[in-house]
Protein backbone atom coordinates (compact mmCIF):
# COMPACT_ATOMS: atom_id res chain seq x y z
CA UNK A 1 0.00 0.00 0.00
CA UNK A 2 1.37 3.50 -1.20
CA UNK A 3 0.70 5.58 2.16
CA UNK A 4 1.17 9.15 2.42
CA UNK A 5 1.83 10.55 5.88
CA UNK A 6 0.84 14.20 5.99
CA UNK A 7 2.22 16.21 9.18
CA UNK A 8 3.36 19.60 9.72
CA UNK A 9 6.53 18.57 11.79
CA UNK A 10 8.59 16.27 11.15
CA UNK A 11 12.81 15.93 11.80
CA UNK A 12 15.22 18.19 11.92
CA UNK A 13 11.79 20.38 12.43
CA UNK A 14 10.29 19.01 15.58
CA UNK A 15 8.86 21.05 18.46
CA UNK A 16 5.93 19.05 20.07
CA UNK A 17 4.55 15.51 20.89
CA UNK A 18 2.94 15.16 17.19
CA UNK A 19 6.11 15.24 15.41
CA UNK A 20 7.49 12.81 17.56
CA UNK A 21 4.68 10.92 16.71
CA UNK A 22 4.87 11.09 12.88
CA UNK A 23 8.89 10.15 13.17
CA UNK A 24 8.79 7.15 14.76
CA UNK A 25 5.57 5.90 13.10
CA UNK A 26 6.89 6.54 9.77
CA UNK A 27 10.12 4.45 10.51
CA UNK A 28 7.86 1.25 11.82
CA UNK A 29 5.59 1.64 9.11
CA UNK A 30 8.42 1.65 6.15
CA UNK A 31 8.31 -2.13 7.21
CA UNK A 32 4.77 -2.65 6.40
CA UNK A 33 3.64 -0.08 3.49
CA UNK A 34 5.38 2.16 0.96
CA UNK A 35 5.02 5.36 2.94
CA UNK A 36 6.19 8.59 1.83
CA UNK A 37 5.98 11.96 4.24
CA UNK A 38 4.42 15.57 3.15
CA UNK A 39 5.54 17.66 5.89
CA UNK A 40 6.52 21.76 5.95
CA UNK A 41 9.85 23.34 5.08
CA UNK A 42 12.46 23.06 1.87
CA UNK A 43 13.50 20.52 0.32
CA UNK A 44 13.41 16.83 0.44
CA UNK A 45 14.38 13.28 0.26
CA UNK A 46 13.74 9.81 -1.28
CA UNK A 47 10.84 9.60 1.07
CA UNK A 48 10.24 13.25 2.32
CA UNK A 49 8.56 15.94 0.62
CA UNK A 50 8.71 19.25 1.80
CA UNK A 51 5.93 22.17 1.31
CA UNK A 52 6.39 25.88 1.66
CA UNK A 53 3.57 28.47 2.18
CA UNK A 54 3.23 30.30 -0.32
CA UNK A 55 5.37 33.48 -0.92
CA UNK A 56 2.27 35.58 -2.06
CA UNK A 57 0.56 34.98 1.55
CA UNK A 58 4.04 35.90 3.71
CA UNK A 59 2.56 38.34 5.82
CA UNK A 60 -1.05 36.47 6.09
CA UNK A 61 -2.92 35.00 8.87
CA UNK A 62 -0.91 31.79 9.54
CA UNK A 63 -4.51 29.86 8.97
CA UNK A 64 -4.48 31.32 5.82
CA UNK A 65 -1.01 30.15 4.72
CA UNK A 66 -1.35 26.61 6.58
CA UNK A 67 -3.84 26.59 4.19
CA UNK A 68 -1.70 26.95 0.92
CA UNK A 69 0.56 24.52 1.98
CA UNK A 70 -2.61 21.78 2.41
CA UNK A 71 -3.07 22.93 -1.09
CA UNK A 72 0.20 22.06 -2.10
CA UNK A 73 0.17 18.75 -0.27
CA UNK A 74 -3.19 17.67 -1.63
CA UNK A 75 -1.51 18.44 -5.28
CA UNK A 76 1.30 15.68 -4.36
CA UNK A 77 -0.19 12.78 -3.23
CA UNK A 78 -2.23 11.95 -6.24
CA UNK A 79 -0.24 8.23 -6.59
CA UNK A 80 -0.96 6.94 -2.94
CA UNK A 81 -3.51 4.27 -1.92
CA UNK A 82 -4.21 5.99 1.17
CA UNK A 83 -3.52 9.33 2.99
CA UNK A 84 -2.79 9.69 6.61
CA UNK A 85 -3.01 13.51 8.76
CA UNK A 86 -1.85 14.90 11.66
CA UNK A 87 -3.30 17.83 13.51
CA UNK A 88 -5.22 20.66 11.61
CA UNK A 89 -2.08 21.81 10.03
CA UNK A 90 -2.30 18.93 8.09
CA UNK A 91 -5.78 17.46 8.14
CA UNK A 92 -7.66 19.46 5.31
CA UNK A 93 -4.69 18.58 2.92
CA UNK A 94 -5.82 14.51 3.73
CA UNK A 95 -9.78 15.67 3.42
CA UNK A 96 -8.82 17.43 0.14
CA UNK A 97 -7.13 14.75 -1.14
CA UNK A 98 -9.89 12.01 -0.27
CA UNK A 99 -12.26 14.04 -2.49
CA UNK A 100 -9.53 14.56 -5.81
CA UNK A 101 -8.56 11.54 -5.64
CA UNK A 102 -11.33 8.73 -4.15
CA UNK A 103 -8.96 7.44 -1.38
CA UNK A 104 -9.59 6.96 2.10
CA UNK A 105 -8.30 9.51 4.57
CA UNK A 106 -7.48 8.44 8.03
CA UNK A 107 -6.35 11.30 10.86
CA UNK A 108 -4.70 11.36 14.18
CA UNK A 109 -6.22 13.62 16.54
CA UNK A 110 -3.29 14.91 18.70
CA UNK A 111 -5.47 17.51 20.46
CA UNK A 112 -8.93 19.08 19.39
CA UNK A 113 -9.61 22.85 18.33
CA UNK A 114 -12.96 23.38 20.26
CA UNK A 115 -10.83 22.16 23.78
CA UNK A 116 -8.13 24.49 23.20
CA UNK A 117 -9.73 28.16 23.13
CA UNK A 118 -6.71 29.74 23.90
CA UNK A 119 -5.18 29.44 20.20
CA UNK A 120 -7.39 32.50 19.54
CA UNK A 121 -4.17 34.35 21.25
CA UNK A 122 -2.07 33.36 18.86
CA UNK A 123 -4.16 33.05 15.55
CA UNK A 124 -6.59 35.59 15.92
CA UNK A 125 -9.36 35.08 13.66
CA UNK A 126 -7.48 32.32 12.01
CA UNK A 127 -8.60 30.34 15.23
CA UNK A 128 -12.49 30.03 13.43
CA UNK A 129 -10.35 28.83 10.44
CA UNK A 130 -8.34 26.19 11.60
CA UNK A 131 -11.85 24.82 13.78
CA UNK A 132 -13.29 25.11 10.69
CA UNK A 133 -10.63 22.84 9.12
CA UNK A 134 -10.82 20.35 11.86
CA UNK A 135 -14.40 19.79 11.79
CA UNK A 136 -14.42 19.29 8.03
CA UNK A 137 -11.69 17.07 8.63
CA UNK A 138 -13.68 14.64 11.32
CA UNK A 139 -16.82 14.26 10.46
CA UNK A 140 -15.52 13.11 6.64
CA UNK A 141 -12.53 11.35 7.10
CA UNK A 142 -12.81 7.62 7.07
CA UNK A 143 -11.12 6.81 9.99
CA UNK A 144 -10.18 8.71 13.15
CA UNK A 145 -7.76 7.89 15.30
CA UNK A 146 -7.31 8.89 18.81
CA UNK A 147 -4.38 8.44 21.13
CA UNK A 148 -6.37 7.80 24.24
CA UNK A 149 -9.62 6.94 25.35
CA UNK A 150 -9.47 10.07 26.93
CA UNK A 151 -9.28 11.85 23.38
CA UNK A 152 -11.51 9.23 21.90
CA UNK A 153 -14.46 10.62 24.15
CA UNK A 154 -13.63 13.92 23.63
CA UNK A 155 -13.94 13.95 19.83
CA UNK A 156 -17.19 12.15 20.19
CA UNK A 157 -18.28 14.76 22.46
CA UNK A 158 -16.65 18.07 20.19
CA UNK A 159 -18.30 16.48 17.00
CA UNK A 160 -21.20 14.30 17.79
CA UNK A 161 -21.74 13.91 14.10
CA UNK A 162 -18.90 11.69 14.03
CA UNK A 163 -19.74 7.86 13.52
CA UNK A 164 -18.31 6.44 17.25
CA UNK A 165 -17.71 3.21 14.74
CA UNK A 166 -15.17 5.21 12.90
CA UNK A 167 -13.12 6.36 16.02
CA UNK A 168 -10.32 4.13 16.91
CA UNK A 169 -7.95 4.31 19.89
CA UNK A 170 -4.15 3.87 18.84
CA UNK A 171 -1.63 5.25 21.94
CA UNK A 172 1.26 6.70 21.21
CA UNK A 173 4.44 4.95 21.60
CA UNK A 174 8.12 5.37 22.78
CA UNK A 175 11.55 4.15 21.47
CA UNK A 176 12.60 2.45 24.72
CA UNK A 177 15.75 2.30 22.94
CA UNK A 178 16.60 5.95 22.30
CA UNK A 179 15.03 7.32 25.75
CA UNK A 180 16.88 4.75 28.19
CA UNK A 181 18.21 5.44 31.59
CA UNK A 182 21.64 7.28 31.07
CA UNK A 183 24.20 7.16 33.90
CA UNK A 184 26.11 9.98 31.95
CA UNK A 185 26.08 13.37 33.87
CA UNK A 186 28.00 15.56 31.11
CA UNK A 187 24.83 17.18 30.34
CA UNK A 188 23.90 18.61 34.34
CA UNK A 189 27.67 20.24 33.94
CA UNK A 190 27.18 22.12 30.30
CA UNK A 191 23.55 23.56 31.39
CA UNK A 192 24.55 24.74 35.20
CA UNK A 193 22.58 22.05 37.13
CA UNK A 194 24.36 21.35 40.78
CA UNK A 195 24.53 17.86 40.68
CA UNK A 196 24.22 17.79 44.35
CA UNK A 197 21.34 19.49 44.52
CA UNK A 198 17.85 17.11 43.55
CA UNK A 199 16.13 18.52 40.13
CA UNK A 200 12.82 18.90 39.22
CA UNK A 201 12.69 18.59 35.33
CA UNK A 202 9.86 20.16 33.02
CA UNK A 203 10.50 19.90 29.26
CA UNK A 204 7.65 21.59 26.76
CA UNK A 205 6.87 24.42 25.26
CA UNK A 206 5.84 28.06 26.65
CA UNK A 207 1.52 27.61 26.11
CA UNK A 208 -1.17 27.87 28.14
CA UNK A 209 -1.89 23.72 27.10
CA UNK A 210 1.46 23.25 29.52
CA UNK A 211 0.53 24.74 32.23
CA UNK A 212 3.65 26.52 32.51
CA UNK A 213 3.01 29.19 34.26
CA UNK A 214 0.73 26.84 36.85
CA UNK A 215 4.10 25.24 37.44
CA UNK A 216 5.85 28.40 38.55
CA UNK A 217 3.76 29.10 40.65
CA UNK A 218 3.61 25.91 42.52
CA UNK A 219 7.35 25.78 42.43
CA UNK A 220 7.30 28.54 45.47
CA UNK A 221 6.37 25.98 47.69
CA UNK A 222 9.35 23.37 47.08
CA UNK A 223 11.72 22.68 49.51
CA UNK A 224 14.63 25.07 49.48
CA UNK A 225 17.63 22.67 48.51
CA UNK A 226 15.51 21.77 45.25
CA UNK A 227 15.96 22.86 41.95
CA UNK A 228 13.51 23.50 39.10
CA UNK A 229 14.94 22.91 35.67
CA UNK A 230 12.66 24.17 32.60
CA UNK A 231 13.70 22.89 29.50
CA UNK A 232 10.78 25.63 27.48
CA UNK A 233 10.88 27.47 24.62
CA UNK A 234 8.65 28.17 21.44
CA UNK A 235 6.36 30.60 23.26
CA UNK A 236 2.63 30.67 21.47
CA UNK A 237 2.42 34.33 22.17
CA UNK A 238 4.26 37.66 23.11
CA UNK A 239 1.32 37.57 26.10
CA UNK A 240 2.36 34.27 27.25
CA UNK A 241 5.72 34.97 27.11
CA UNK A 242 6.05 37.97 28.56
CA UNK A 243 3.97 36.14 31.96
CA UNK A 244 6.30 33.40 31.51
CA UNK A 245 9.34 35.45 32.11
CA UNK A 246 7.88 37.72 34.84
CA UNK A 247 6.84 34.40 36.85
CA UNK A 248 10.22 33.01 35.75
CA UNK A 249 12.33 36.26 37.00
CA UNK A 250 9.71 36.29 40.11
CA UNK A 251 10.59 32.91 41.41
CA UNK A 252 14.48 33.12 40.62
CA UNK A 253 14.64 36.10 42.98
CA UNK A 254 12.99 33.78 45.59
CA UNK A 255 14.96 30.94 45.98
CA UNK A 256 18.36 29.57 43.64
CA UNK A 257 18.56 26.52 41.65
CA UNK A 258 16.52 28.05 39.28
CA UNK A 259 17.54 27.43 35.85
CA UNK A 260 15.88 27.99 32.34
CA UNK A 261 17.09 26.43 29.17
CA UNK A 262 15.26 27.90 26.54
CA UNK A 263 16.70 25.99 23.28
CA UNK A 264 15.59 22.56 21.37
CA UNK A 265 18.21 20.39 23.10
CA UNK A 266 19.78 17.30 21.34
CA UNK A 267 18.11 14.42 22.37
CA UNK A 268 20.90 12.48 24.20
CA UNK A 269 21.31 15.81 26.77
CA UNK A 270 17.44 15.64 27.08
CA UNK A 271 17.56 11.95 28.14
CA UNK A 272 20.26 12.77 30.34
CA UNK A 273 18.65 15.42 32.17
CA UNK A 274 15.44 12.85 32.35
CA UNK A 275 17.26 10.14 33.85
CA UNK A 276 19.21 12.10 36.76
CA UNK A 277 15.73 14.28 37.24
CA UNK A 278 14.44 13.32 41.25
CA UNK A 279 10.93 14.34 39.48
CA UNK A 280 9.65 15.25 36.28
CA UNK A 281 6.56 17.01 35.94
CA UNK A 282 4.06 17.78 33.51
CA UNK A 283 1.52 20.16 34.70
CA UNK A 284 -0.98 20.26 31.43
CA UNK A 285 -4.40 21.95 31.88
CA UNK A 286 -5.10 19.63 28.45
CA UNK A 287 -3.19 16.90 27.01
CA UNK A 288 -4.63 14.09 24.74
CA UNK A 289 -1.79 11.64 25.67
CA UNK A 290 1.46 13.48 26.43
CA UNK A 291 4.36 11.18 25.01
CA UNK A 292 7.06 13.38 27.17
CA UNK A 293 5.53 11.01 30.33
CA UNK A 294 6.33 7.89 28.27
CA UNK A 295 9.56 9.63 27.83
CA UNK A 296 10.11 10.14 31.54
CA UNK A 297 9.18 6.94 32.44
CA UNK A 298 11.28 5.09 29.86
CA UNK A 299 14.04 6.70 31.26
CA UNK A 300 13.32 5.48 34.54
CA UNK A 301 12.20 8.46 36.24
CA UNK A 302 8.85 9.22 38.44
CA UNK A 303 6.12 11.78 37.17
CA UNK A 304 3.73 13.81 38.84
CA UNK A 305 1.74 15.03 36.54
CA UNK A 306 -1.77 16.39 35.70
CA UNK A 307 -5.01 14.27 35.70
CA UNK A 308 -6.51 15.46 32.38
CA UNK A 309 -7.20 13.98 28.90
CA UNK A 310 -5.17 10.47 28.16
CA UNK A 311 -1.93 11.25 30.77
CA UNK A 312 -3.91 8.96 33.35
CA UNK A 313 -3.68 6.04 30.84
CA UNK A 314 -0.13 6.23 30.70
CA UNK A 315 1.05 7.71 34.19
CA UNK A 316 -0.40 5.14 37.01
CA UNK A 317 -0.27 5.34 40.87
CA UNK A 318 2.91 2.39 40.42
CA UNK A 319 5.12 5.20 38.38
CA UNK A 320 3.89 8.77 39.79
CA UNK A 321 1.25 10.87 41.31
CA UNK A 322 -1.65 12.50 39.71
CA UNK A 323 -2.81 15.80 40.42
CA UNK A 324 -6.31 17.19 39.60
CA UNK A 325 -7.15 20.12 37.60
CA UNK A 326 -9.95 22.33 37.53
CA UNK A 327 -9.96 25.68 36.14
CA UNK A 328 -12.12 27.31 38.00
CA UNK A 329 -9.51 26.69 41.13
CA UNK A 330 -6.19 27.24 39.93
CA UNK A 331 -4.53 28.09 43.22
CA UNK A 332 -5.66 24.79 44.33
CA UNK A 333 -4.01 22.81 41.39
CA UNK A 334 -1.10 24.57 42.16
CA UNK A 335 -1.18 24.04 45.97
CA UNK A 336 -1.44 20.48 45.44
CA UNK A 337 1.03 20.00 42.41
CA UNK A 338 3.40 21.83 44.49
CA UNK A 339 2.70 19.11 47.07
CA UNK A 340 3.15 16.61 45.25
CA UNK A 341 6.58 17.13 43.95
CA UNK A 342 7.62 17.75 47.50
CA UNK A 343 6.19 14.39 48.75
CA UNK A 344 8.31 12.35 45.96
CA UNK A 345 11.32 14.19 46.19
CA UNK A 346 11.74 14.19 50.15
CA UNK A 347 11.43 10.35 49.47
CA UNK A 348 14.09 9.40 46.94
CA UNK A 349 13.71 5.71 47.65
CA UNK A 350 9.52 5.87 46.89
CA UNK A 351 10.63 7.82 43.54
CA UNK A 352 13.16 5.31 42.71
CA UNK A 353 10.61 2.21 42.68
CA UNK A 354 7.65 4.55 40.31
CA UNK A 355 11.03 5.00 38.30
CA UNK A 356 11.61 1.54 37.83
CA UNK A 357 7.92 0.70 37.37
CA UNK A 358 7.67 3.33 34.75
CA UNK A 359 10.41 2.15 32.51
CA UNK A 360 8.87 -1.42 32.61
CA UNK A 361 5.52 -0.15 31.86
CA UNK A 362 6.94 2.04 28.61
CA UNK A 363 8.73 -1.15 27.81
CA UNK A 364 5.92 -3.40 28.31
CA UNK A 365 3.05 -1.52 26.58
CA UNK A 366 4.13 0.98 24.53
CA UNK A 367 6.49 0.08 21.63
CA UNK A 368 6.18 1.75 18.14
CA UNK A 369 6.22 -1.55 16.58
CA UNK A 370 3.02 -2.24 18.11
CA UNK A 371 1.73 0.73 17.30
CA UNK A 372 2.46 0.70 13.72
CA UNK A 373 0.92 -2.53 13.47
CA UNK A 374 -2.58 -1.25 14.83
CA UNK A 375 -2.23 1.68 12.47
CA UNK A 376 -1.53 -0.75 9.36
CA UNK A 377 -3.75 -3.11 10.06
CA UNK A 378 -6.64 0.33 10.34
CA UNK A 379 -5.19 0.99 7.39
CA UNK A 380 -6.43 -2.60 5.56
CA UNK A 381 -9.47 -1.85 6.87
CA UNK A 382 -10.31 0.92 5.90
CA UNK A 383 -9.58 0.35 2.18
CA UNK A 384 -11.04 -2.88 2.22
CA UNK A 385 -14.36 -0.80 2.50
CA UNK A 386 -14.20 1.77 0.78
Amino acid sequence: MKVGLLSREYPPDVYGGAGVHVEFLARELRALADVRVHCWGEGGSDTVTRHAAWPALADANDALRTFSVDLSMAAAVADRDLVHSHTWYANLAGHFAKLLYGIPHVMTSHSLEPLRPWKAEQLGGGYALSSWAERTAVEAADAVIAVSHGMRADILESYPAVDPDRVHVIHNGIDTELYRPDPDGDARERYGIDAGRPYVLFVGRITRQKGVPHLLRAARQLDPDVQLVLCAGAPDTPEIDREFRALFEELSRGRSGVQWIPEMLPRPDVVQLLTHAAVFVCPSVYEPLGIVNLEAMACGTAVVASAVGGIPEVVTEETGLLVPYDEKDPEGFESALGAALNTLVRDPGRATRMGAAGRARAVGEFGWDAVARRTADLYAAVSSAT
